[in-house]
């Protein structure tokens, strides 16, 4: 085997391992308010999200040829193997450091940020697509803003349409709506964050010579779809405490329209072939409920300290990737 190939095995190897983080690390916001309201328990919500995750990811390829073609020109990249290596290692030092410490960072940001920094240190700002890269930062800015709306006008709805009937009742019926809206939204949630990966080892086969358009192989889908769901198996429960439980006492009927917030957004976005931070999304429809519902009952708290680590992946994910890449290309 020789040395190009070895690098790009090396890179499908961290790009799996990176969507298999990803399924313990982001997966759990979709599955969160189900199993905080007791809708499922904690072993069924997992075999569920990781089925539906799993069929999501086979579904859809219009994010991942953005990934591959939107933020820079896999095709005319300088050193791009140690580009996309260094961008994948950046990315799961992040989701990693973040996992660990509870707190519902966003993938998406890592990895977009960790090429874009990668990309900028190999072959300066003018590698990098803008009009492309700014339509993906709107995409992961406005798909919050989007949902906090969504998720306040929903749950006035259905607080004007239930205003009447009976507490327990209600609630017991939307524990099994839940049921659904949790499967809705982890299958969407595979219809978009799955392909990230997808998209960075199609672009690696891309730098190296290994494919020559920007289609998806489906090996490529079949394997990450299937790192996603096993990450899905087995970890999540730090950010299912957050995401569950830390932003507001979630009740079945608030989990029902945070989670139907979720979905549409992030399948709209997967529709247009944008990734979004299903993270931010969920989250944001959470706290878009949870204001609709009782503003004072929300933990502004946690949300606040949640922002401000949005705000800030991106950037040092950019310097992660930037650096990382330059003791990289010193080997490579």
């Amino acid at each position: 085997m020789d040395f190009l190939t070895v690098i790009i095995v090396l890179i499908v190897i961290f790009a799996l391992l990176f969507d298999f983080i990803n399924g313990f690390h982001d997966t759990a916001n979709a599955i969160a308010t189900s199993v905080s309201t007791k809708a499922l328990t904690p072993r069924r919500a997992i075999i569920l999200a990781a089925v539906m995750n799993f069929v999501g990811a086979l579904t859809f390829t219009g994010v991942a040829q953005t990934i591959t073609s939107e933020i820079t020109d896999p095709f005319k990249l300088d050193n791009g193997l140690a580009v996309i290596l260094a961008a994948l290692v950046a990315a799961i030092i992040w989701n990693l450091l973040t996992w660990y410490a509870g707190i519902p960072s966003s993938s998406s940001h890592a990895i977009i940020g960790a090429i874009t920094g990668a990309v900028i240190v190999s072959a300066g700002l003018q590698a990098i697509h803008f009009q492309g890269f700014l339509s993906i930062i709107e995409a992961l800015i406005f798909s919050p803003i989007l949902a906090f709306v969504i998720g306040f006008i929903l749950y006035g709805i259905i607080k004007v349409i239930f205003k009447n009937s009976n507490l327990a009742k209600t609630n017991k019926r939307f524990r099994l709506v839940q049921i659904l809206t949790a499967s809705v939204q982890s299958f969407a949630h595979g219809t978009n964050d799955a392909q990230k990966s997808m998209g960075i080892i199609t672009m690696a086969l891309i730098v190296g010579g290994m494919h020559t358009t920007t289609d998806i192989p489906f090996w490529v889908q079949a394997s990450c779809a299937t790192a996603m769901a096993l990450g899905t198996s087995i970890g999540g429960w730090r950010i299912i405490k957050t995401v569950g439980g830390k932003i507001m006492k979630i009740r079945p009927v608030n989990g029902v329209a945070a989670d139907l917030t979720g979905a549409a957004v992030i399948f709209g976005a997967t529709l247009i072939h944008l990734p979004v931070s299903t993270t931010h999304v969920i989250s944001s429809g959470i706290l878009g409920v949870g204001a609709s519902h009782r503003p004072k009952g929300v933990n502004w708290g946690v949300a606040k300290r949640m922002v401000v680590t949005w705000v800030i992946t991106l950037p040092i994910t950019a310097a992660l990737g930037g650096v990382i890449f330059y003791i990289l290309n010193l080997f490579l």
